[in-house]
């Protein structure tokens, strides 16, 4: 048994680990294509790229570690099914599952290692992601301009410098500002320049010293006009602004690090759902508070009575129930509770929208920390039985088999959760929800691996029809 466990375990910890290598190595180049135009010739070193991959690679565990678990568990059985090792060791009286327990052991030694990957260190480099991303994000507007080079990374400019210091002074400054004149360029030149961030961060001013600034005006119609002559205009200082909106990406919020949700831990994601769900509470009970108070407010019965009456039925018209004298009051009335609660909805509703989507995104992230160790177990049991029942090996069936099943997963994992995210979906059933849908799969293919189903053997459907048309034509 030692030796049949030693040879399972071969089998499976070398296409598991290739797989797993060559997924990894695809997503990040997914990743690269992704932010090559703001990575790739803006003058970061190499080693700074290398970091920020690094570092995105984590993320890619959630994809990269379920398909090389579901991978390999085919690639393993089906190699033995196909060169009859699997026969074997079923004729010498060992059965599938008892065959498939040395690999049920690491695969939850996986399962715990996964766990921790996500509890401890994706949060961790989620973090380090998301502040190098945003530091980058801060240096690229010094190291966007290089010298004797047009940079067009700000839309609508085009701009070029001679030189630049190391501490960020720029010389020889040529700008083309194709944005606004109808398309004709207003050329500025400078003798030197620096780069600065507004206290928002929302723009760029670049502070320019000792130029002159070229433009030329354009027709009614937008056409060049070449008979008007160019106004040119000299300057000792001048301090053009720039938008960064182009700098934006759709990535960690840049404000809170480390209280960002994809970066806490199970501890301090209950710690930020708590303190979100006090806030909704505090939230709802001022809102009500104000509400009332609008009400009170305009309501002129002192106290209460202690006659009883009878209610009275309101038609449609409510101003015919109104006393004539008392119609232009009411009426005074309720418009201004409806303006105090006017007054008050659009500052409530974005808060509450917000803190309700943030405390969902909390509660979908406190399950996600279990599902992929989830996931690895689930897709070994549909793989494993799956290899022993197609009988084949290598990286033909297997691949097109794993890549089928896992995007079955896949999609009903990422509909689920977008769907829970938005609040129409259960977040803990909509993160197990693709676990609770594909488990059923997995004991079928098991029970049919166990009593030698040939559930994909063609041969097997062709004589099953052959047999049944006969009886039919008798």
């Amino acid at each position: 048994m030692k030796k049949i466990h030693l040879l399972l375990i071969k089998a499976f910890i070398r296409p598991f680990i290739a797989t797993f290598f060559v997924m990894m190595f695809i997503l990040l180049m997914f990743f690269l294509f992704k932010w090559i135009d703001d990575l790739i010739g803006k003058g970061f070193e190499w080693y700074t790229i290398l970091e920020l991959m690094y570092y995105a690679s984590a993320a890619n565990v959630s994809m990269a570690l379920p398909l090389s678990v579901l991978l390999s568990s085919i690639m393993t059985f089906g190699t033995l099914g196909e060169n009859y090792e699997l026969v074997a060791i079923k004729s010498a009286g060992i059965s599938l599952q008892r065959a498939m327990r040395p690999l049920l052991v690491v695969i939850l030694m996986l399962t715990i290692a996964s766990f921790l990957f996500s509890n401890y260190m994706l949060p961790k480099a989620n973090l380090k992601f998301g502040s190098l991303l945003y530091d980058i994000r801060n240096k690229k507007l010094s190291f966007l301009i290089k010298p004797g080079v047009f940079n067009n990374a700000i839309p609508g400019y085009a701009i070029r410098v001679d030189s630049k210091d190391e501490d960020g002074m720029l010389h020889g400054i040529m700008i083309y500002d194709h944005k606004d004149n109808n398309g004709i360029p207003k050329v500025i030149l400078a003798k030197e320049g620096k780069m600065e961030k507004t206290a928002d961060g929302k723009s760029l001013i670049l502070r320019l010293k000792n130029g002159v600034q070229y433009e030329e005006q354009a027709k009614n119609n937008g056409m060049y006009n070449p008979r008007q002559v160019f106004s040119r205009r000299r300057f000792k200082e001048t301090a053009p602004e720039f938008d960064m909106s182009s700098f934006d990406g759709n990535t960690t919020d840049p404000n809170a690090f480390g209280n960002s949700t994809p970066m806490l831990n199970l501890k301090g994601l209950v710690k930020k759902r708590d303190s979100l769900k006090r806030q909704l509470d505090t939230l709802q009970i001022n809102t009500i508070a104000s509400f009332t108070g609008n009400f009170k407010q305009f309501n002129t019965t002192k106290g209460y009575t202690k006659y009883k009456t009878a209610p009275k039925k309101i038609d449609d018209v409510i101003l015919k129930d109104i006393p004539n004298g008392s119609r232009k009051q009411s009426l005074e009335n309720a418009t201004n509770v409806v303006a105090g609660i006017m007054q008050h909805v659009p500052n409530w509703a974005p808060r509450q929208n917000d803190l309700t989507g943030e405390w969902i995104f909390t509660k979908v992230e406190y399950q996600r920390k279990f599902t992929l160790a989830a996931s690895c177990i689930l897709l070994f049991f549909i793989g494993a039985p799956l290899g022993a029942i197609i009988r084949k090996g290598g990286m033909g069936l297997p691949v097109v088999m794993a890549i089928s099943f896992f995007l079955v997963y896949h999609i009903i994992t990422t509909v689920a959760e977008k769907t829970a995210r938005e609040g129409n979906l259960n977040p803990i059933f909509g993160m197990w929800i693709a676990v609770i849908v594909l488990s059923p799969l997995a004991a079928f293919l098991t029970y049919k691996a166990t009593v030698d189903s040939a559930l994909f053997d063609i041969n097997a459907y062709k004589l099953f029809f052959t047999k049944f048309f006969k009886k039919k034509e008798k």
